[in-house]
């Protein structure tokens, strides 16, 4: 299948900014997470759109495609010098595959090999996203057996080395062609190409080695992580073969979004409604933050879409670098509700100063904050 463009796949130009692909891919991928998104083809747009990320976040990585794309320049052959990455690399190679077994070097199946990784993705609230918290999550994975120790054989007996192949794990079969014979390599199916045989399999793995459990392992999740972040854990994927070392677990996070606040990046921002009489006398009003509630002065004569700033009330930095800043747009609101007297006030007002009374706007603002306050 033909690989589509990674600027296509997240609906970027060429010139984007970091900032527009990490907004493109955080859109994209909750629109297409297997987790929310019950279509069948969801998974696989969900693995594109992460893929294109990788790629384009990367600054490497995006110059590579820039200038290959999808083709890896270096493929290709590479002549009877020993020079190309996936074609022939001199006459022994040309020799091996006519006449020596197919071209594969020959892979020793006793030798250490690291487990395969894992993904777990974790929901978290804006608050727990911005603070961080110790949880404990239960993953399912391939773990060593406990009774035969990975052997895959009996307690008190030991795998053979394979009689058919002598332990390499591939079989040479012969094959008569009109330019003679030709020597094909493959794996051997009486072992599987472990190069061992195993007379009495264990009655726990069946012969495999390995058992499927869920294990508990404690996440420590670090304060400031943000939607699409991941958190490496060595060590704690599948279990290796042969020795060899376990994989990692990778934990993907998605944080729900807030009613009132927004993030970007370490900042917040958030609109807060204010009265015609606070904007035009001036007022100290409470404001809800991540960390608790503060005072804000509004000077007198302040116009709707005034912006201010608090300091240090935004989210701390995930790799420890300081806290962001939160931001308040003020809207003037306009009470929908009046008694005749305040009516005619305003109409007074409005009489004085020359202008025509203004009409009233919804109060949706309001119990957003009144939500934010009791912290639901």
């Amino acid at each position: 299948m033909t690989q589509r463009d990674y600027y296509e796949v997240l609906g970027v130009s060429k010139s984007a900014s970091k900032d527009e692909i990490k907004k493109a891919y955080r859109k994209l991928s909750k629109t297409y997470h297997p987790d929310i998104n019950k279509e069948p083809d969801a998974n696989e747009k969900f693995k594109e759109v992460k893929e294109a990320y990788e790629t384009l976040s990367d600054d490497q990585k995006r110059a590579h495609f820039d200038q290959f794309g999808h083709t890896d320049p270096n493929q290709g052959f590479g002549g009877f010098g020993g020079g190309g990455g996936g074609g022939f690399g001199g006459f022994e190679d040309i020799f091996n595959t006519f006449f020596g077994g197919g071209g594969t070097r020959r892979h020793d199946p006793n030798s250490p090999r690291q487990g395969a990784d894992l993904q777990y993705t974790m929901t978290l609230s804006f608050e727990e996203a911005a603070f961080g918290k110790e949880t404990d999550v239960e993953i399912p994975r391939e773990e060593t057996c406990d009774t035969c120790f990975g052997s895959g054989a009996k307690p008190g007996t030991s795998p053979e080395t394979c009689q058919h192949c002598h332990g390499t794990g591939q079989l040479n079969v012969e094959q008569n062609t009109p330019f003679g014979k030709i020597v094909n390599r493959r794996v051997c199916h009486y072992c599987n190409g472990t190069g061992k045989e195993i007379k009495q399999k264990c009655s726990t793995c069946g012969g495999k080695g390995k058992v499927k459990k869920r294990q508990k392992i404690h996440v420590k999740i670090p304060a400031g992580i943000d939607d699409g972040q991941q958190l490496r854990m060595a060590g704690q994927g599948e279990a290796g073969t042969n020795g060899g070392p376990a994989g990692d677990l990778y934990v993907v996070f998605q944080v729900r979004t807030h009613e009132f606040f927004e993030r970007d990046g370490d900042d917040i921002y958030c609109e807060m409604p204010i009265t015609f009489v606070q904007a035009t006398l001036g007022a100290e009003i409470e404001v809800p933050t991540l960390h608790g509630k503060i005072k804000l002065k509004i000077p007198a004569g302040t116009q709707t879409g005034t912006k201010f700033r608090l300091k240090g009330k935004g989210v701390p930095n995930v790799r420890g670098y300081g806290v962001g800043d939160q931001h308040i747009l003020v809207r003037i609101l306009t009470p929908t509700k009046l008694s005749d007297k305040q009516k005619q006030l305003l109409r007074d007002f409005a009489e004085i100063s020359g202008s025509s009374p203004i009409g009233d706007h919804e109060k949706s603002f309001f119990s957003k904050v009144k939500r934010a306050f009791k912290g639901e």
